[in-house]
Order: C-alpha cells, then sequence, then structure tokens
C-alpha cells in the first residue's frame, strides 16, 4: 500500500497527471471555441419562422397548419426577392401587422377567435432536419407566430435562404438556396449541415449538438 501510495504522490506521475488535465482542458476549450464559432456564423445566416399552436387538440393542430400556409404564402410574395438575412428581417419588420392580420383573419374564417401574438426575436430550437439540410439545435433569430395561448406543438422552417419551401418528402433542397447558403457560410460550415457521409464531419455535428442542447437548457433553467 505504501509503495502505491509512493507512485502516486512521485514527482514523475504528479506531472502526467498534470499535463493530462491541461491537455483536457485544452481540448475543452478548443471544442468550446469551435462550436461558438460555427453556432454564431449560421445563426447569423438564417432566418427562421415559428408557428406556435393553441394547444395539442387535432382542431388546434390543424389550424396551424392552416395558418402556416396562408403565412408562407405572403411570405413568398414579400420574401422572394431577399438577398441577405438581414433583407429578410427588414422584409419581416416592415410586414409584422400583416402576418397578424393574416393570421387573425385565418383563424376566425375557421370558425375560431384566438388571439394573435408575431414578434421577431432570438429564441431556442432544436435540431431540425430540411431536406437534405440539418441546422443543429441552437439559438436563432425568427419570425414567432403565437395562436391563442401558445401551448401546442409548434412548426418551424427557414424564411431565409427560402428552406420553408423544401419538398421535405423528396429530402431536396434546391440548388439556389443552397447557394445562398453557401456564400454566407465556410465550405467545412456548410458541410456540417450538409448531411454529408462522412464520419469526421458526423462527429463534429454530434459535438455542435451535445454542446449548444447544454446551453439551451442552462438558458432555459
Amino acid at each position: 500500500m505504501r509503495t502505491l501510495l509512493n507512485i502516486i504522490c512521485s514527482k514523475k506521475v504528479k506531472y502526467y497527471i498534470l499535463l493530462l488535465f491541461l491537455l483536457f482542458l485544452y481540448i475543452t476549450v478548443s471544442a468550446v471555441s469551435y462550436v461558438n464559432a460555427v453556432s454564431y456564423d449560421l445563426a447569423n445566416s438564417v432566418f427562421r419562422l415559428h408557428v406556435i399552436a393553441n394547444s395539442d387538440s387535432k382542431e388546434d393542430q390543424d389550424l396551424k397548419y392552416i395558418v402556416r400556409d396562408n403565412v408562407l404564402q405572403y411570405m413568398n410574395s414579400i420574401c422572394k426577392d431577399a438577398c441577405s438575412k438581414q433583407d429578410a428581417i427588414n422584409i419581416a419588420n416592415e410586414h409584422l401587422d400583416d402576418f397578424r392580420d393574416i393570421a387573425t383573419k385565418t383563424i376566425k374564417d375557421n370558425g375560431y377567435n384566438y388571439d394573435v401574438t408575431v414578434e421577431i426575436g432570438n429564441f431556442s430550437f432544436p435540431t431540425k432536419n430540411y431536406g437534405d439540410i440539418s441546422l443543429p439545435s441552437g439559438f436563432y433569430d425568427a419570425l414567432r407566430i403565437k395562436i391563442g395561448e401558445a401551448k401546442g406543438q409548434n412548426w418551424w422552417c427557414v424564411m431565409f435562404p427560402p428552406l420553408c419551401f423544401v419538398d421535405v418528402s423528396s429530402g431536396i433542397v434546391s440548388d439556389e438556396s443552397k447557394e445562398i447558403m453557401k456564400k454566407d457560410l465556410s465550405e467545412e460550415e456548410f458541410s456540417l449541415i450538409s448531411n454529408e457521409d462522412n464520419a469526421e464531419i458526423s462527429f463534429k455535428f454530434k459535438l455542435i449538438e451535445m454542446l449548444q442542447n447544454a446551453k439551451i437548457l442552462t438558458a432555459k433553467n
């Protein structure tokens, strides 16, 4: 026992333990820095749409999708020429009342009398797949539409680049949308969200997801 304690307490062992600790610290700091940089660039390139139903009842969920469809149709008409995230945000800001009116009219036309709240802010999102593009969980700027008590399941997509109009069933994102995103992201960042069959890229995506989930949980508590 004394021999074991002597070994543990020896200067050489302490030196190796210190080295291992410093290596772990370096890897952790590097990983966090990498995730922060990638997440910052992604968040700065994406503007999302978020529609929250009054409740989880079938009627309220069906209503949410009708509101979504009408809002998307209008959004497509006013944001089709947006060439940057900031352009899309500016356009949305200028038409907040229109979004509210469309949602309110849709709700009333379908026999309901829910209030509608429309706002632009920075909100937490889980990982989401848009065809062959995946966005990791994190905080993103978004146009949020809350129906009634907004206690039901929500729906979200990307207003810019225009991924809301992706045929998710076919798993295809238009080349035009991808080119817009490529302009605002580095080659590696675009690879991270492109569902590439690459072990290194997949590991990095999981790393971003893991650390971002930890930050989201912290922000909510």
